[in-house]
């Protein structure tokens, strides 16, 4: 019986201690303008270390209903983020180009800025302090 209850206690104590919830913010995302529902979206959250050159700190992807998109992000640490949103219509994970060099996909960026050249770390920027916080962006 002693042998019974203390596996139980050990149980007990070890799934308490995994069930710990991490510290964060939810950072729920939506695209509302896709042009189509072909593809998937894919979002990466980015540090300004990693901002344009590859994979986020986190990335996501959805399906696209009604030209519209949602991701959610859980447990982003507190800090400087932006976010990138590539609509991937063939689905081969990678933004396609023109020969000429213009994107053949629609992107966006945090921020929604409106820009004519390649995007920039300050103007997709923004904090993420101890609020969750919900973001829109339109390509």
């Amino acid at each position: 019986m002693k042998k019974l209850i203390l596996t139980f206690a050990i149980a007990l104590v070890s799934v308490l201690g995994f069930s710990q919830e991490e510290n964060g913010v939810t950072l729920t995302v939506t695209v509302e303008n896709a042009k189509n529902n072909n593809g998937t979206m894919l979002v990466g959250l980015h540090t300004e270390e990693n901002f344009m050159k590859g994979a986020g700190v986190d990335n996501q992807m959805s399906k696209i209903v009604d030209g519209k998109a949602t991701v959610t992000f859980k447990n982003v640490k507190p800090g400087e983020y932006a976010i990138m949103v590539l609509h991937d219509e063939n689905d081969n994970k990678k933004m396609d180009f023109e020969d000429n060099g213009m994107p053949k996909e629609s992107y966006g960026m945090s921020n929604n800025p409106r820009s004519f050249g390649p995007p920039l770390y300050a103007d997709a920027k923004f904090e993420v302090s101890g609020a969750d916080i919900e973001m829109s962006i339109r390509f």
